[in-house]
């Protein structure tokens, strides 16, 4: 048959039917206008995603909406439950597998979407095909929804494969449209259905038109070539005519009625049937109005306008359809995505059911109050890779995986910054509570009632008693023979720095300031700086004493009290020189050091204020003290000989001796502690003791025994005959000589020969210790 015009082509074009029972049809629409290019066809039912394709199918267009909108209705359905790890499973074919398709590129897009599993059911399908799917579902158990795309037989194929595996309520179903509201593939399997959620585009039942097709017969309707082969379905009959049913014997009467002799509903697609007659139309009319306006049916103009023009035409109708809705076209052809959500649920009267739940259109719209979950369960379960982190844990995305992550504390002095990264604190910070930001460390010092400060003060307490005691009583008896014998000068100086060896310990615990940090410095080293300044011009005045009288009889230089203070002042002046260069090259501050207890446990951390001085500083201010005590030691050590009723030289030994074993214990425990957390407390309580201690010994052994002979042996405090420097020659010639022979004399009998050569006049008083002879000596 030829097709001399177009005009001819567009009627039977005007309907694509792309079902199984119509698709003769279409090919012989094809067939009859193989001649006729560029025709525009508009569709009733097609939905697959690649016919939107606007360079391959140019001319093609539909009522119906794609499927690309029911995925991305499925996707905003996904995100609304707050699932993130699906499984997709689909029929073979174009339609499952473009649908499926479809949804895994817009959940990309979309993204916080991740694919467990993307299953296919094939054609030849069997139950052991089922059962391997389930299967495969449940190897990723936490992901729990499942989108299909599949035919009914597949939908009713899986539903019994998990019926049969035991996993009723196990999957969350999100059926696509072929799923829709049917209640044929789930039939005696309701409770494997319950809480599947389905999507159906938006069809209105179209009143009258179940009037009209119900009084079909074969008589009214002869026109419809097609009418007799369904006939035959219908009623399951056979006509005697050309029949191709081969299944029955049964005589077709001819007297059968539609919905009376059968069960009838209506076709949920007869309104996009509808809708796609009166596209085509609309289209023809408005082109004829604009080719042909005076002319009546279709003019020359119209027979020559081509498919082009038609198809600009169709893609520009507006118009409400059959079930009252927009009918549009877009730039592909394509209808606006419209759908109905249903929720297969039990109903009040214990019936099993669709509900309608929410509707798509462009936008979600879901009823969350409406839904209803397997095994009663009233939260929207889960669907996800992974639990969401704890709050101070950070997510670590397994690779390939987006959705599934591991979850790790932020340690250490580490917070949450976002989801997936831990930042380090500053250096004056650390986490809160719950790690989700950072707070200041506290800070500390050395409180006056901590146990490290209570003992050191206690001691200072004692000892600065002890020593303004001693200096009352030698300002009181300041001119009696004792104090003078002892160097009044020297003495006094002693005293100062046994003071303020004692009052370092209160500056080393008062709070930090600029002020107290500068009294540290000056008075830290300068305690300890006077009193063996003073000791070591002492121990040197006497070693100078004994070896000038080795070689003759007269007295060395500057041990006239004068040249003693003269001196112990220029050895202090050493140490203040220091001092005065260590505030030019780095003035007095306070600090924060927040590494000193910097734990490992964020919580215990905290700041130290104290003074800007550090370890090494600490030292080299007590070296030059230290130097000074090494000497006096030296000195010590070397007039061991002296005769122990001459002068201070014994006493001043046991002192230096005792310092020394002193300061040996305290250079470990003080360089010992210096990665601790308790640096702070040990270092100050360890110096301030050490210097209590130092400053102990030698007021304990150089004034205690003076001050008990001036206080209760006043009768002992007497003026003796003073010695010439001849006699101490004398005394040492002697010293010396019988430090030969000690074997060859009785215990003590050379130092009392000497006691007696030195002072003939003098005799032991009866009942006076040997210490108090030497005194009197």
């Amino acid at each position: 048959m030829r097709c001399d015009t177009l005009s001819r082509c567009w009627a039977a074009a005007a309907i694509r039917i792309s079902q199984s029972v119509t698709q003769r049809c279409v090919f012989g629409v094809l067939n009859i206008c193989i001649c006729c290019p560029q025709i525009p066809q508009i569709s009733y039912a097609s939905t697959a995603p690649e016919l939107s394709d606007d360079r391959r199918y140019d001319f093609f267009s539909r009522v119906v909406p794609p499927d690309s909108f029911q995925a991305q209705a499925m996707v905003d359905i996904v995100k609304a439950m707050a699932w993130n790890y699906v499984s997709t499973v689909a029929s073979e074919g174009s339609y499952g597998e473009k649908g499926v398709e479809a949804f895994m590129q817009l959940s990309r897009e979309a993204g916080g979407i991740c694919i467990a599993q993307s299953l296919k059911i094939p054609h030849d399908r069997k139950q052991a095909d089922f059962d391997k799917v389930v299967r495969q579902l449940l190897e990723t158990r936490h992901a729990r929804a499942v989108v299909t795309f599949a035919s009914d037989e597949d939908i009713r194929g899986i539903l019994n494969a998990t019926k049969r595996a035991n996993q009723v309520g196990r999957f969350l179903w999100i059926g696509s449209d072929s799923w829709g509201a049917k209640l044929s593939p789930l039939q005696q399997l309701e409770d494997a259905a319950v809480g599947a959620i389905t999507i159906l585009p938006k069809r209105a039942t179209i009143e009258g038109f179940d009037t009209y097709f119900t009084s079909r017969t074969l008589e009214n309707n002869r026109r419809n070539v097609w009418f007799a082969e369904f006939w035959e379905e219908n009623f399951d009959c056979k006509l005697m005519s050309f029949s191709k049913k081969e299944d029955t014997s049964r005589k077709c009467t001819g007297q059968e009625r539609i919905g009376i002799d059968s069960q009838y509903e209506q076709e949920g697609k007869v309104q996009f049937v509808i809708d796609a007659v009166y596209a085509m139309a609309h289209a023809l009319h408005n082109m004829q109005k604009d080719l042909c306006p005076d002319t009546p049916g279709v003019c020359p103009e119209m027979e020559l306008a081509g498919g082009k023009k038609l198809l600009k035409y169709i893609r520009s109708v507006r118009f409400n359809g059959s079930a009252g809705s927009s009918v549009t076209f877009n730039k592909n052809g394509d209808a606006p995505g419209r759908y109905d959500l249903f929720q297969y649920q039990l109903n009040g009267n214990s019936s099993w059911g669709y509900k309608l739940v929410g509707q798509w259109m462009d936008s979600l719209q879901l009823n969350m109050e409406d839904l209803q979950w397997p095994n009663g369960e009233v939260e929207v379960p889960r669907s996800v890779c992974s639990l969401p982190c704890r709050i101070g844990e950070r997510k670590k995305t397994v690779k390939g995986v987006p959705c599934c992550w591991h979850c790790e504390l932020c340690d250490g002095y580490q917070y949450q910054y976002d989801e997936t990264t831990c930042r380090l604190c500053s250096y004056n910070m650390r986490p809160n509570d719950n790690r989700t930001g950072c707070q200041p460390i506290p800070v500390v010092k050395l409180e006056w009632h901590s146990p490290w400060a209570i003992i050191p003060v206690f001691l200072a307490i004692l000892g600065i008693t002890a020593t303004i005691f001693v200096m009352a009583t030698f300002i009181r008896y300041n001119d009696t023979p004792i104090v003078r014998a002892s160097g009044r000068e020297l003495s006094y100086v002693l005293l100062t720095g046994i003071f303020l060896c004692y009052i370092i310990t209160f500056l080393m615990i008062a709070m930090p300031d600029v002020a107290i940090c500068s009294f540290r410095r000056i008075f830290l080293g300068l305690g300890m700086c006077i009193s063996y300044a003073a000791l070591l011009t002492k121990t040197n005045r006497i070693y100078r004493i004994f070896e000038q009288g080795k070689k003759s009889v007269a007295a060395p230089r500057l041990i006239s009290p004068t040249s003693q203070l003269a001196i112990t002042s220029s050895l202090i002046s050493v140490q203040l020189m220091g001092v005065l260069i260590w505030f030019g090259v780095d003035p007095p501050n306070t600090i924060i050091d927040y590494d000193e207890q910097k734990t490992s446990n964020p919580s215990q951390a905290r700041g130290v204020l104290k003074c800007d001085i550090t370890d090494l500083q600490i030292i080299c201010s007590l070296g030059y003290s230290i130097l000074l005590m090494v000497t006096c030691t030296v000195y010590a050590i070397k007039t061991r000989g002296v005769p122990e009723d001459f002068n201070e030289a014994k006493p001043i030994g046991f002192t230096m001796y005792t310092t020394c074993i002193v300061w040996l214990a305290f250079i470990p425990i003080f360089f010992g502690t210096a990665q601790s957390a308790e640096k702070l407390y040990i270092q100050t309580t360890t110096l301030t003791i050490s210097m209590n201690l130092s400053a102990s010994v030698a007021l304990g052994l150089l004034y205690m025994p003076k001050v008990y002979v001036i206080i209760f042996h006043p009768e002992l405090n007497v003026q003796k005959r003073k010695r010439s420097f001849k006699a101490v020659v004398t005394a040492a010639t002697m010293t010396s000589r019988l430090s030969h022979k000690p074997s060859e004399r009785p215990n003590g009998e050379a130092k009392t020969e000497l006691c007696e050569n030195t002072d003939s006049t003098s005799k032991r008083k009866p009942g006076l210790s040997r210490s108090m002879q030497l005194i009197v000596c």
